[in-house]
């Protein structure tokens, strides 16, 4: 709409006439810049929630209690629980209502944002130290569960049961695991993410995070390419980059839109038709401290019990070499990488520098993906230098769980997928190959460069 193209105000003459015109001039300029700020601030949010779309780690505990923006993202998960999925391109119509710079910079007193409930749900919730040991001991059970179901898939996929994925073609071993991981980060990490949350925060932050994060790998992928080129397969590593971001990326799209039609079938058979899902059972619901306590105490068993099993398990076959021992290992060092990529994942949506620069680049996950490739390829070299007994067993199993899960696929692909569908497709595509391309180099110059030097097997 031209503003300066319709004039409801009479014509004026001689000093009238100028008054009302450097009027008329200044109301243009100031609409012109309260536009300009708002489309900034606009663009601002736009590439803000576009990086945050996998991931924000530790801060989403924090933004659940205090922060202004945890209202954006309620408000978004509510609009998903009605049975749509909100797109990054929708938020640039969010009306910011702060023209005035010095609106836009100075905040809002909590005490005029907080509810009538507010307080009441702070008591519900437990202590910020308990909530993020509550949330670690999630992110570790659901991580070695990950490493577990990764390891399930890569067998029954390959060579010695179905025969699909190998070492020596571009459908490496991860890719079903990578494909599955992506399909659930449709239901659970999108369309079904708010209705998780309101069962229990933390739930949710384990199931995408932990379980999710975990079932994928970006480091083996990157590996296995690799692995391709160290011989002097080039095009099929190139295709096995190309060809594997098809496929993962299809998979979350699909699992997006199954997921919206599994609701569009819960609202057609629902008892609350103006929430479009049915109502969630409430004893299912951790609405108290006390219940959180229960949960996390519960899940501290778990996981003592599978760290315990599977250190009695690793003890046991350490010596054999076998891909159980590498396994257990597995299970022993995949919450560490877990925990990192949590903690690294705040970085998302924060960009560059105090007047953060490439806000739309979550530098979170794309740091955790190449340091997690380059640590791979730099073990794999030493495997390849080195003879000792028991070295390829712990090296494996470092590469299976801590590596593993460290790097990831779903998170990567959900933010690759909210970035096609924002206003900048261009950016998802960019995202894309600046991760692998790094990924890539650097592998060639840890892993490929010495072992065409050093001749190693």
């Amino acid at each position: 709409m031209d503003h300066g193209t319709h004039n409801p105000e009479p014509t004026r003459t001689g000093a009238f006439s100028r008054t009302g015109s450097l009027g008329s001039s200044l109301r243009k300029r100031s609409f012109s810049i309260s536009s300009s700020v708002s489309y900034r601030i606009d663009d601002d949010i736009g590439s803000e929630a576009v990086s945050e779309a996998g991931d924000i780690g530790d801060r989403a505990l924090q933004s659940n209690r205090h922060s202004v923006s945890s209202s954006c993202r309620l408000s978004l998960d509510l609009a998903m629980e009605g049975g749509s999925v909100i797109h990054p391109e929708d938020l640039h119509k969010v009306s910011v209502a702060s023209p005035v710079p010095e609106d836009v910079t100075s905040p809002l007193p909590l005490d005029l944002l907080k509810g009538p409930g507010d307080e009441k749900q702070e008591k519900q919730r437990l202590p910020m130290s308990l909530e993020y040991i509550s949330c670690l001991i999630h992110l570790a059970v659901f991580g070695i569960l990950g490493v577990f179901t990764r390891y399930l898939l890569e067998k029954l996929f390959g060579p010695s049961l179905l025969g699909v994925t190998s070492n020596e073609t571009i459908v490496y071993p991860n890719l079903p695991s990578n494909m599955v991981g992506s399909f659930l980060m449709g239901w659970w990490g999108v369309v079904f993410k708010g209705d998780i949350s309101q069962v229990s925060d933390i739930l949710a932050v384990g199931l995408t995070t932990g379980y999710l994060g975990s079932v994928t790998t970006f480091s083996g992928w990157n590996q296995k390419m690799l692995d391709l080129s160290v011989d002097g397969h080039w095009v099929q590593a190139i295709l096995g980059f190309l060809i594997g971001l098809f496929l993962v990326a299809y998979s979350i799209i699909f699992g997006i839109e199954t997921a919206k039609g599994f609701r569009w079938i819960l609202k057609k058979l629902n008892t609350r038709p103006e929430k479009g899902v049915p109502s969630c059972n409430c004893n299912w619901t951790l609405n108290s401290s006390r219940r959180h306590l229960v949960a996390m105490v519960i899940l501290l068993l778990v996981l003592g019990v599978l760290l315990s099993v599977s250190g009695l398990l690793l003890k046991e076959e350490f010596n054999s070499g076998s891909s159980g021992a590498q396994l257990w290992l597995a299970c022993l060092v995949g919450p560490f990488g877990v925990w990192i990529r949590w903690f690294l994942a705040r970085l998302n949506g924060r960009g560059l520098g105090k007047s953060g620069i490439l806000r739309w680049l979550p530098f979170g996950t794309l740091i955790t993906n190449v340091s997690a490739a380059c640590i791979m390829a730099g073990l794999s070299t030493i495997e390849k230098s080195v003879n000792i007994k028991n070295f390829d067993t712990v090296a494996n199993g470092i590469q299976l769980g801590f590596l593993g899960c460290l790097s990831t696929v779903s998170t990567f692909i959900a933010e690759f997928n909210a970035m096609r569908e924002s206003k900048h497709p261009w950016r998802a595509y960019l995202y894309a190959s600046t991760t692998m391309g790094i990924s890539f180099v650097l592998g060639i110059l840890i892993y490929n460069v010495p072992v065409w030097t050093k001749g190693f097997t």
